[in-house]
């Protein structure tokens, strides 16, 4: 097959999307005569990776548009934190990058010289595409995704949303009746979701044309360890993530106090955030140094070093779209404890790990307790076997070149259902 593939943030060296855009695109030229056009912040790193320009790669330049539309985004939600906001900024720089698109390959689309035109992201399905029905009407399908995003806050953690500057959260669903998005899905031969709850945003007369797909995926190659079982002594935990309310690391200690007061568990938390000073205060006025250690930011590349040492991950979090931490605890035989929620739930199940039911913040420190003494009293019979699931659970669905494999799948069913002589 002959892809044109766009992945306007496509990055080997970068995490989150950029990530997904890079690991997805890659994997998938892996297993097709693929062109992947990116925006030029991305060259760099491509060329490094060593990929030619114009060979494997187009490099567009949106930048006079983009990075002030950037700068506003970070001025009104602050570097971190206000997603949502920085997406519909951000997004607004997106149509100029498609119109650099066809104009570039306007061409080659017309004439037919590509099967299909897949846009992998941005991920948000917020984002219309104006070459949706330019390739409609060309005769190649467009494919779009794995769309993800946008998941509902659960109740009792309002003011986690609010200190995440997450205020357009509360009328995100409007996005539906934005110009072009309603016809960006119906001229679209393929929906990839991302999410459960991104496939049941869709019109059901567009339920046949979806396809869920999670969007995260492990390179082997990064995380190529693996956690030794548990054999005797306390149980190590670790925790990866930014410190900040809605990821619970606040509530992850509070439920783990009475087992780190006792030797059974140990903690490692990896990240950095606004909850640091208070989780250090907590750490030492409880006199639990021995049993907690809060190793602040790590490199993502060095992150599976702390990570293997682990047997669990507890991850309390309460709104996660994808979980990529997750797949990677999973890869190493570390076993996943989430709270049954969005991303990660949508991950684990009782063969690879333990889920928690959502609730408020109460609800979650008790069902956390709960389940981590269970481990703690039982860690043989609850943890090898689940570690063992987890990796092949890996192995068999979430690679990159597995992931690539269900795509081909996608691809194979679209030209199918919509080959027309040439």
């Amino acid at each position: 097959m002959r892809v044109l593939l766009i992945a306007e943030a496509a990055n080997p060296e970068w995490v989150s999307v950029p990530l997904v855009g890079w690991s997805m695109a890659s994997a998938i030229a892996r297993a097709t005569d693929a062109h992947i056009v990116t925006q030029v912040r991305n060259r760099d790193a491509l060329l490094r990776a060593g990929w030619r320009e114009g060979e494997h790669f187009t490099a567009l330049d949106t930048e006079a548009l983009m990075a002030p539309l950037w700068r506003v985004a970070e001025t009104i939600a602050g570097k971190k934190g206000g997603w949502t906001l920085k997406t519909a900024i951000a997004s607004l720089s997106y149509p100029y990058f498609e119109r650099l698109v066809w104009q570039r390959f306007k061409a080659d689309v017309t004439a037919r010289r590509f099967d299909l035109v897949h846009r992998i992201t941005p991920l948000t399905p917020t984002a219309a595409s104006s070459l949706a029905a330019r390739c409609h009407a060309a005769g190649v399908p467009f494919v779009m995704g794995p769309l993800n995003g946008g998941v509902p806050w659960p109740p009792g953690f309002d003011s986690a949303r609010r200190q995440e500057r997450e205020w357009l959260s509360y009328v995100r669903g409007a996005y539906r009746w934005r110009p072009g998005v309603r016809a960006t899905w119906r001229h679209s031969a393929a929906l990839i979701a991302g999410s459960r709850h991104t496939a049941s945003e869709f019109p059901k007369a567009l339920q046949s044309r979806c396809h869920y797909l999670p969007e995260n995926g492990i390179d082997p190659a990064r995380f190529s360890g693996q956690a030794a079982p548990w054999t005797g002594g306390p149980v190590r935990g670790c925790f990866i993530g930014r410190l900040v309310p809605y990821k619970g690391p606040d509530m992850l200690l509070e439920a783990a106090a009475p087992l780190l007061r006792d030797g059974r568990l140990r903690l490692d938390i990896v990240g950095d955030g606004p909850l640091m000073p208070d989780l250090q205060a907590w750490v030492a006025t409880e006199g639990l140094q021995a049993a907690v250690t809060l190793h602040g930011w790590v490199r993502h590349d060095q992150v599976q070093d702390v990570l293997r040492q682990a047997h669990i991950l507890p991850f309390p979090s309460v709104r996660e779209f994808g979980g990529g931490v997750v797949l990677e605890a999973m890869a190493l035989g570390v076993v996943p404890v989430v709270a049954d929620y969005a991303g990660p739930a949508e991950l684990v199940d009782d063969a690879v790990g333990f889920k928690v039911p959502i609730g408020r913040r109460e609800d979650v420190v008790t069902g956390f307790r709960r389940v981590l003494t269970d481990i703690v009293d039982r860690p043989a019979e609850r943890l090898n076997g689940r570690s063992v699931q987890a990796r092949q659970r890996i192995a068999d669905r979430y690679t990159w070149d597995a992931k690539a494999a269900q795509v081909m799948d996608i691809y194979r069913q679209v030209l199918k259902q919509t080959q027309r002589p040439r």
